[in-house]
């Protein structure tokens, strides 16, 4: 488990400032062991900053982080991790296969294990081809796989994944699925931070919406005990200006449909059906004509921009 306990980052202040730069403020998070989540939210969120000070490649201003009742640098020391940094790169000089066997010797692999754990992972991912090319020669898509493939080098527990799918195709967003899949199914905890959040819904079991380094919001990606929101469309004769009076959580599913012809569509959240059943009927007794209601499960993306945009309780 990552425990992170009202955790700070400050930096120097930038040239035309006397205030420090805020990246993580007073943060807390757990993360549970076996499970993919993911950190998303805007540029300059801190979401590198807060993988960095998981991996305790940054100290926090102030609090705590443990992972599995270790300091970060101790856990490292002692087991490791599969780490993917944002922007990738290798000295462009070295050839490809002789970088992953440099960063298999740094891993501990010993010498009978190094050849067979390259060439599994250059297989894995289809360099096979370009074993002999420098680094410095191949393209954004090539090294972004090259990346992937140094985090099957060793077989780790924490696996942290930085915007992991920069570069990548069709085709390879889904072979990094798969090995998504794979690491569940050893479950490893997994830490993932990207922009791409169609990607996350389909791989991550909670999200974690970070903005101005404080947690804007957590989602829970699949419905469990923790998040029993309830989602449901609901559409009206016509527009009703008024409807957050009665659903406070309300959000026109168009924004320009109150300038056009009727019927309305809206969005809303309730706890339970008994709410939904108390403020349909509030609705409906102050004049509404409802034409249907209908369950829906709102996309991450939609969740996100609601957040975002102060939509959010």
């Amino acid at each position: 488990m990552i425990e992170i306990r009202e955790v700070s980052k400050r930096f120097a202040p930038r040239p035309w400032s006397t205030d420090p730069v805020i990246a993580i403020d007073e943060l807390s998070l757990e993360i549970p062991n076996a499970s993919t989540w993911a950190i998303v939210g805007p540029n300059g969120a801190g979401k590198t900053t807060l993988i960095a000070l998981i991996l305790g490649f940054l100290q926090p201003s102030e609090g705590t982080i443990q992972i599995c009742e270790r300091e970060p640098r101790k856990y490292l020391r002692e087991r490791g991790a599969a780490f993917l940094p944002e922007r990738f790169t290798l000295p462009p000089e070295w050839p490809l296969q002789t970088a992953l066997l440099s960063l298999a010797r740094l891993e501990g692999l010993r010498a009978a294990e190094l050849d067979r754990r390259v060439d599994q992972a250059i297989e894995r991912f289809g360099l096979g081809a370009h074993r002999a090319k420098p680094i410095g020669t191949l393209s954004r898509g090539l090294l972004q796989r090259v990346g992937l493939a140094q985090t099957i080098l060793a077989e780790r527990e924490l696996v942290v994944l930085d915007e992991p799918t920069e570069g990548l195709d069709p085709i390879w967003r889904i072979e990094f699925r798969h090995l998504i899949e794979e690491f569940q199914r050893e479950e490893r905890l997994i830490l993932i931070a990207s922009h791409d959040l169609a990607e996350i819904e389909r791989i991550a079991d909670h999200a974690i919406l970070l903005d101005n380094g404080r947690v804007r919001e957590s989602i829970a990606i699949e419905r469990d005990e923790a998040d029993q929101t309830l989602y449901y469309q609901i559409d009206l004769d016509r527009t009703i200006p008024t409807i957050q009076e009665y659903f406070p959580t309300a959000r026109p599913v168009d924004p320009q449909a109150a300038d056009r012809a009727t019927p309305a569509r809206y969005l809303v959240t309730v706890a339970d059906h008994e709410e939904l059943s108390t403020r349909l009927a509030a609705l409906l007794g102050a004049g509404a004509i409802l034409e249907s209601v209908a369950p829906v499960r709102e996309a991450l993306e939609e969740r996100v921009q609601r957040a975002l945009s102060g939509g959010a309780e």
